[in-house]
């Protein structure tokens, strides 16, 4: 404002021939250079700021680079203070990071180590003689029930790591990745009525990794299954998707008229819950249909998919 009166006031005398016009010219340029400089000094520890923002390492994080210090000491009251709130959201972000990164790796041994030992047990088991029948029931539920807790660390792993963190990508063909999850799937299975078949009409591969596939794929797997008391899941492989279906046949209570829990689709557990959470963050979009007749439908489309 005050520029611009003065340069209001110099036009004017330069209308009225108070002033000559060279005169009127320097007095315009020299107000123009001394707001010029004014403007550039208040600006001057904004500017600052922002460069410091602008080289924040993600993965190396500096937080004195935000330390509201490094400003300059004209800075303005409400520079200062936003200088002293972005210091203090870094410092919350490099400890979230390094509890993250505790948190991966500690848990990725300390948790798989025990399942490791059970494993190696329970194979030592299955190999004694003279087990009764109780027993081999015994070691095959805390065989399934290891494979399913594994499962489940590996998905929490996946999910508390950030999205290009520790996951290794390549090219994979999806059929094969199934056929391998399906055979524990069946172990998982053994002793229930349950029917699990794969169709192939289609064959085609992913850019990705292949254990994180896995681990949603059997997130889905283990829902189906949950949800069926008796009858069939079927997994399909179309071009670029994956459809998981299951089909629960009535129950002899059911028919009888009796009152039974229902399994349908309301039956969304903590599986589709970690399978949806995998699907955001990968960029696999999970699709759940329920149809007539008790089926259930869930879809993985792949749109960087490749033919196999």
């Amino acid at each position: 404002m005050l520029q611009l009166l003065a340069v209001g006031i110099s036009v004017m005398m330069g209308a009225y021939n108070v002033a000559p016009i060279g005169a009127v010219l320097v007095l315009i340029a020299i107000t123009s250079t001394l707001a010029w400089l004014a403007a550039r000094r208040e600006w001057l520890p904004i500017s600052t700021l922002a460069r410091l923002v602008s080289g924040w390492n993600e993965q190396q994080p500096d937080v004195d680079a935000l330390s509201p210090d490094r400003l300059s000491t004209r800075a303005d009251a409400d520079v200062a203070t936003l200088a002293k709130g972005l210091h203090g959201f870094a410092t919350r972000i490099a400890g979230y990071t390094q509890r993250e990164r505790n948190f991966t790796r500690d848990a990725s041994h300390e948790l798989r180590s025990p399942l490791t030992v059970i494993k190696m047990s329970v194979d030592m088991l299955a190999e004694e003689e003279g087990l009764s029948d109780f027993g081999e029931r015994s070691l095959s539920r805390i065989r399934r029930s290891a494979r399913e807790m594994e499962a489940l660390v590996e998905a929490l792993l996946i999910l508390a790591r950030e999205k290009d963190n520790g996951v290794d990508e390549e090219l994979f063909v999806v059929n094969d990745a199934l056929r391998h999850e399906l055979d524990f799937a069946r172990d998982m299975l053994a002793g229930r009525p349950v029917e699990l078949t794969l169709e192939e009409p289609s064959r085609f591969a992913v850019q990705g990794s292949p254990r994180v596939f896995a681990v949603l794929f059997w997130q889905l797997i283990r829902n189906a299954c949950q949800q069926t008391e008796r009858g069939r899941v079927m997994v399909t492989v179309m071009p670029g998707m994956v459809v998981v279906t299951n089909q629960a046949e009535p129950l002899a209570e059911e028919q009888s008229g009796a009152k039974v829990p229902l399994y349908g689709a309301d039956r969304h557990g903590f599986e589709l819950a970690i399978a949806q959470r995998i699907s955001d963050r990968f960029a696999w979009p999970l699709e759940l249909q329920t149809r007539p007749g008790s089926q259930n439908v869930a879809r993985i489309r792949f749109p960087q998919s490749q033919a196999a």
